[in-house]
């Protein structure tokens, strides 16, 4: 057996290395190549039009194709670029768009894994007759008599289990994450003691086709009819100012209102069909229970018996949850205070073991019941 869980000499081992052109894929690919397994690196197209930005970088841009095939060269490694720009425009770029435009706040990042990354690529792998597919992911993945189990990461300041909550049982059997066990510290470390020429690189920012983080801009270019007038309303129904599209908004904001209050108003709702903003006090943004659509369950239904935790953002914390599982769908009861959660995002389950906080999958948000809102 070796380091994968493969039964296999590693030199018989074929991987696949999705390789974004930064540190973490670089570093698992000069691990693989050090450890003497057969390494593929793969890297994806995914747009054409990046700008770079002077914060930090997005994945996927020409910068970092070029990138990912100098650290190949290096490690004298196989190289490859798969062209996906239309897959991509169609499946993340397109579902994001109308995602915001419905008046969700989406996660394309989610969507890119779920799609072009783990499905397309998944397949690519699969056809070149790899064994395994490698990623940079900070992820945990423990094997148990050939069934594999997703945990969050070491290094929970990195921990990338949110983003792939949507992976199958398939994929995850496939898949393999070395740098669920260390420190992005330690990973910036090997790459400086290898040489690497992405060892001081900036980690990924931006959406990579969002530079700047600014969502309008993108909207504006691809579905420009998006931006119509419409009402701002309080709580009670009451017309109290105008905004310039609902694609501006997200729940939860607070600034760019652009309304004279005494109190803080934030975004509270959105009702896309009726183009209306709907904004109230930072109490009206408290949820109660979260409907989720679209789910992917990798525990066991038992799991769910008992109270559970959720994550309803990347950054967000651990909360307290009872879950009703239905056929596709789910109802979760928010047991702590938690505010500012929007459709579009996705709620992903954990239960706690002697492990570590385990991955039993998780759902879309479709709807959200608040406690102080009765609109």
């Amino acid at each position: 057996m070796n380091s994968l869980g493969i039964k296999k000499t590693p030199k018989d081992t074929k991987v696949v290395v999705a390789m974004s052109g930064g540190v973490d894929s670089s570093v698992v690919a000069a691990l693989m190549k050090k450890e003497g397994y057969d390494v593929t690196g793969i890297t994806l197209k995914l747009y054409d039009d990046a700008k770079p930005s002077k914060e930090g970088r997005q994945c996927c841009a020409g910068q970092d194709i070029l990138d990912a095939k100098r650290v190949s060269e290096k490690l004298n490694i196989n190289h490859e670029i798969l062209f996906y720009q239309k897959k991509f425009k169609s499946e993340v770029i397109d579902s994001f768009i109308d995602s915001y435009v419905s008046g969700e706040t989406p996660i394309p990042c989610v969507q890119c894994n779920q799609t072009v990354k783990f499905r397309d690529l998944f397949k690519y792998a699969k056809d070149m007759n790899a064994d395994a597919l490698v990623t940079g992911h900070y992820v945990s993945r423990i094997q148990n008599n050939g069934h594999a189990n997703m945990y969050r990461a070491k290094d929970q300041n990195r921990d990338q289990s949110y983003f792939l909550f949507n992976t199958t049982q398939e994929q995850l059997d496939y898949l393999r994450f070395p740098l669920g066990k260390i420190d992005k510290s330690e990973t910036r470390s090997i790459a400086e003691k290898l040489n690497l020429n992405v060892a001081q690189k900036p980690d990924s920012q931006d959406i990579c086709f969002v530079p700047n983080g600014d969502y309008a801009s993108v909207i504006k270019k691809f579905r420009p009819g998006s931006f119509k007038p419409g009402k701002i309303l309080n709580t009670q129904g009451i017309q109290i100012g105008e905004h310039e599209g609902i694609i501006n908004y997200t729940i939860g904001q607070r600034k760019g209102i652009k309304i004279a209050s005494n109190n803080p108003l934030y975004v509270v709702n959105i009702d896309a069909d009726k183009n209306i903003i709907i904004v109230g006090s930072k109490e009206c943004l408290q949820v109660k229970e979260i409907q989720l659509r679209e789910l992917n369950i990798l525990g066991s239904k038992k799991e769910f018996d008992k109270i559970i935790s959720i994550k309803v953002r990347s950054t967000g914390r651990l909360l307290k949850a009872k879950i009703n599982l239905l056929e596709n769908s789910a109802y979760v009861e928010i047991l702590d205070k938690e505010t500012g959660i929007s459709p579009g995002q996705a709620c992903v389950f954990y239960s706690k073991d002697d492990v570590g906080d385990k991955v039993l999958g998780g759902g879309w948000i479709h709807k959200t019941i608040n406690k102080n809102l009765s609109t």
